[in-house]
């Protein structure tokens, strides 16, 4: 029985992007469902009653919830072909280290900068520029964060590449000016047909987050 893949996602959504970049590596095929997150559906609620949120990956009909477990998933599930997490135990727990450090440190600041003002602004813009620096500096000089193959602490960041532009319009700075290896490192992720099909458009995360603003009095 051919299996059966679904994944219950928001365009927007950071998270969503990385998810798909991973069953595009691996050549999988799956049905997309649109599912807003503000908008609670039965089938959202079924999936994933504890947090409620998307993206959740159904896999013959079992629910597989946040996207970095779901990069693990997919790698070990289809592991014949491209992957995903490196084989080395050391340079696995340090992709993994990465991860982590990306959703508890940087994703909070990544939002803010666009969703508060004044002092909360300035200190959200402080703490996402140390971010960058940090994230810069652990990729070095490597064409990826894992050496020279693409692989899964490159997709976990690249999933934020299409916030990138709305949090240097909101947070006035220039990527490219002040972080010039990430940015080299963003075009070469960004000639992967895996990663451009699965990005958002920027220019419409932007009016995206306009109506967030407006939504949330920002």
């Amino acid at each position: 029985m051919a299996d059966e893949v679904i994944l219950l996602d928001y365009w927007p959504s950071m998270f969503g992007m990385r998810t798909k970049m991973a069953l595009a590596e691996k050549g999988v095929k799956y049905e997309y469902k649109e599912t807003d997150p503000w908008v609670k559906t039965p089938l959202l609620l079924e999936m994933n009653p504890i947090h409620k949120k998307i993206p959740v990956l159904i896999h013959n009909g079992k629910p597989i919830c946040e996207s970095l477990i779901q990069l693990e998933y997919i790698d070990e599930v289809w592991s014949h072909t491209y992957p995903i997490l490196p084989s080395d135990p050391y340079h696995k727990s340090q992709a993994r280290f990465w991860a982590d450090f990306i959703d508890r440190k940087f994703y909070d600041p990544s939002w803010k900068i666009w969703a508060t003002m004044g002092e909360e602004h300035a200190a959200a813009k402080k703490e996402l520029l140390e971010h960058f620096k940090t994230l810069e500096t652990a990729l070095g000089d490597k064409p990826y964060y894992g050496g020279q193959v693409f692989g899964y602490l490159d997709i976990a960041f690249m999933g934020y590449y299409s916030w990138f532009k709305a949090m240097e319009k909101f947070g006035e700075f220039s990527i490219e000016t002040e972080f010039p290896k990430l940015t080299t490192w963003t075009k070469r992720c960004l000639e992967r047909e895996s990663v451009v099909k699965a990005l958002a458009d920027s220019d419409r995360i932007i009016e995206y987050v306009y109506v967030l603003r407006k939504k949330f009095g920002a």
